[in-house]
């Protein structure tokens, strides 16, 4: 039996593998769910700055890395929570980013055709 580390999107799993005589690979009887092992976060890189970034007390950020497809607010506007503040295109889906409070919008810290990361601002309210 051999032993590995394998770290699947920052998750490391502990995985012992067997060998098995004259190179057949038979399926196991049952499977085995492996126990994630906590890995080392890796050094966030720094984000560019938007000009306005930061601009509201609450943040709205990207919920999964894709891209900007739409933006439905602008600076100033008034919204609800639960309203459409942009669309962000991820694995061929539309997603709507939603005001997570009622406020104003304070600051639009993204453009139509953007690529974002998770967790991106991607605009403020106050």
């Amino acid at each position: 039996m051999k032993n590995y580390r394998i770290t699947v999107n920052g998750t490391s799993y502990d995985v012992t593998v067997e060998e098995l005589a004259g190179g057949a690979v038979a399926a196991p009887a049952a499977p085995v769910a492996a126990a994630p092992v906590a890995a080392p976060a890796p050094a966030a890189a720094p984000a560019p700055a938007a000009k306005s970034a930061g601009a509201g007390s609450v943040k709205v950020a990207a919920p999964m890395p894709g891209k900007i497809l739409d933006i439905k607010a602008k600076n100033g506007d008034a919204v609800k929570k639960g309203q459409v503040i942009l669309v962000l295109e991820a694995m061929k889906m539309e997603n709507e980013v939603v005001a997570p409070e009622d406020g104003t919008i304070a600051s639009i810290d993204t453009t139509v055709g953007a690529m974002v990361e998770s967790g991106d601002t991607l605009a403020t309210l106050n």
